[in-house]
């Protein structure tokens, strides 16, 4: 199998349930949780999906958007089959680039992978020094659960799988 001959476009309502099917094992082994359909219906303009040759899905991940300068990358996945050939960083290169036309100039990931991440220019976040106070108190009215895990607020902290955040700046700031 070649990365080459994947194509990567937005995902559509039609690939919600095979995510899900890929979601499905790494859930079980606590590397992602895993979503009601609902929860990926709604947010399927945020994905990117990468498909193959035979119009199965080798891979996927989203950008969401939570303030004016910042985003997430959420839901990064490779189907085993194409683990190991650089579709990952395909998917990754392209909701960085994404985020860069809406705007963003920085981007977090909660991750085991820390290694992948690193290749692309993430960096362990130290502190929450990310956001000033007036943004933080902002952020803190948001109902949704990856900005409370970026923040770092005590009611998530039951639901953490222990993984690690990540930051990168696209405007080449510190």
């Amino acid at each position: 199998m070649d990365s080459t001959e994947l194509l990567i476009r937005p995902a559509r309502t039609q690939d919600v349930q095979a995510i899900r099917s890929l979601v499905e094992p790494l859930a079980r082994e606590r590397v992602l949780l895993q979503k009601e359909a609902v929860a990926y219906y709604e947010a399927i303009q945020e994905f990117e999906v990468a498909e193959a040759p035979d119009a199965s899905l080798a891979g996927f991940g989203a950008l969401h958007v939570i303030w004016e300068d910042i985003a997430e990358v959420r839901t990064l996945a490779t189907s085993g089959a194409w683990r190991g050939q650089g579709v990952g960083h395909l998917i990754l290169d392209r909701l960085l680039e994404r985020a860069r036309a809406v705007g963003v100039s920085r981007v977090f990931c909660l991750t085991f992978e820390v290694e992948f991440f690193t290749r692309h220019g993430f960096t362990v976040m130290a502190d929450q020094s990310a956001v000033d106070p007036e943004v933080y108190s902002e952020l803190l009215r948001s109902q949704d659960e990856g900005v409370a895990e970026f923040l770092d607020l005590a009611r998530v902290k039951p639901n953490t799988l222990g993984n690690t955040r990540m930051i990168i700046r696209l405007d080449g700031g510190e």
